[in-house]
């Protein structure tokens, strides 16, 4: 089967809306078509560029959107308002919406009405049946005014669910409402019909049939909750997908995690790669209740994926992580983040795990220890001077660096070749070196 599916996402680089729609790219066969909506004042270039940078950090890509011209342009709510305005025309000419010029203050008196008397929050109808001659009189006022969709007044609508079955509405529940503002901005839930969105409510549904759309394949994806059972959001920790790409997370991990919040394959494997995903997934396995995001299963799901790398990768991803968190400034060694990663065995789970172990490396507490009777005879000797030098000489000429891109078995032949040039073996190469080490430059 062949399906199209139009994804929709918001301006923000926000995790919970990726999270609320993992169906979209798992299914098989799909073509998906990426829309970004631009609101004033709430929406930048950079919001929308780390959108697509996100995604396409995960892996998940789209056939049709934002850089990547097809028929279903243009991409922005921003740049598509001509097109929702000719509609809107349309269901003003055919009486299924009318001109609204209720003030903000009015709006908040029917609201704060219903509230008093115990009644639904809806629209009472004041300009429903406003003769032209009154709406002609607020026309030439320049009255500001906004589009509202009529409801039914009885009744109901009923879809099929592909997740959740049969669905019903009543129309009473609704009211009517805004379709666009005063400023000629489309309201979201009344341009989703127009960007083929999958989950859909009862607004979208009477544009759809208001409009003679065909009626899509709707599929509503229940919202992914924090521990302690409430919507997930900032105040619970990272929710942008760029903060758990700086913490460390793989991007592998967390399309794995994802899909698994909502969806399983009806066995115990919790290890998907994308091609795998894709091929497994089925509509009828998405759960209908929320699921709970868990930070502790996901880092555990990140370590072992980390601890799946080839040793050459994990090492460049834990260097480039020291770089870019500033712990470091010149190549970091191989054998430096071997021993590191040896140190903490199967600790590390995020990329970050390892900085501890490399802090209270570089924060060796050196003037304590040279005032132990151990170090006293290194303090004494009187060719520490010249071990410092050649040392410093070494740092000096690049021959040090040079020595630690080689890795351990470069080291190792540095240190042996600076150990022949002083005349020293062992501890009396070791200890002065270190102490010499803790006190230049790059310590």
């Amino acid at each position: 089967m062949n399906i199209e599916v139009r994804v929709f996402l918001p301006g923000v680089n926000n995790l919970t809306a990726v999270l609320r729609r993992p169906i979209a790219p798992l299914i098989p066969t799909l073509k998906s078509e990426c829309v970004l909506p631009r609101r004033q004042q709430r929406s930048t270039k950079a919001s929308e560029e780390a959108v697509l940078r996100d995604l396409s950090w995960l892996g998940l890509t789209w056939d049709e959107g934002p850089e990547i011209e097809g028929s279903f342009g243009p991409y922005r709510q921003s740049e598509r308002n001509a097109l929702y305005m000719e509609y809107a025309d349309k269901l003003l000419q055919s009486g299924q919406v009318y001109r609204c010029f209720c003030s903000s203050d009015e709006i908040d008196k029917m609201k704060e009405f219903a509230k008093v008397h115990h009644l639904p929050p809806v629209y009472t109808g004041k300009w429903a049946n406003a003769t032209d001659q009154k709406v002609e009189k607020e026309l030439s006022k320049g009255t500001p005014y906004t589009y509202r969709f009529r409801v039914p007044k009885e009744g109901s609508l009923q879809i099929n669910d592909l997740i959740r079955g049969q669905v019903e509405w009543k129309f009473d529940t609704l009211g009517d409402f805004v379709i666009m503002r005063s400023n000629g901005q489309p309201v979201y839930n009344s341009v989703s019909p127009l960007m083929m969105l999958p989950w859909l409510s009862l607004m979208q549904a009477l544009i759809y049939k208001a409009l003679g759309f065909p009626m899509p394949k709707f599929a509503h994806v229940s919202l992914i909750l924090a521990p302690d059972k409430s919507k997930l959001s900032k105040r619970h920790g990272a929710t942008s997908v760029g903060q758990f790409r700086e913490m460390g997370f793989l991007p592998r991990a967390m399309v794995n995690y994802l899909a698994l919040l909502g969806w399983g394959d009806c066995t115990t494997n919790e290890f998907f790669t994308l091609e795998e995903l894709v091929e497994k997934f089925r509509i009828d396995r998405v759960n209908k209740s929320g699921a709970v995001f868990d930070y502790s299963k996901l880092s555990w799901m990140n370590g072992r994926y980390l601890r799946l790398l080839p040793p050459a990768e994990m090492v460049q991803l834990i260097g480039d992580h020291w770089k870019s968190r500033g712990f470091v400034t010149g190549p970091t060694g191989s054998f430096m983040v071997e021993g590191i990663l040896q140190l903490q065995k199967d600790g590390i789970d995020l990329l970050e795990d390892g900085d501890k172990a490399l802090l209270d490396l570089i924060s060796y507490p050196l003037h304590v220890t040279l005032a132990t009777p151990e170090c006293k005879p290194v303090i004494e000797d009187d060719s520490l001077s010249e071990v410092a030098a050649t040392f410093l000489a070494a740092y000096d000429n690049g021959e040090l660096f040079a020595a630690l891109e080689e890795g351990q078995t470069g080291w190792q032949k540095w240190v042996k070749s600076f150990g022949e040039t002083l005349n020293r073996k062992g501890k009396a190469v070791f200890m002065p070196q270190a102490a010499v080490d803790r006190q230049a430059p790059w310590s």
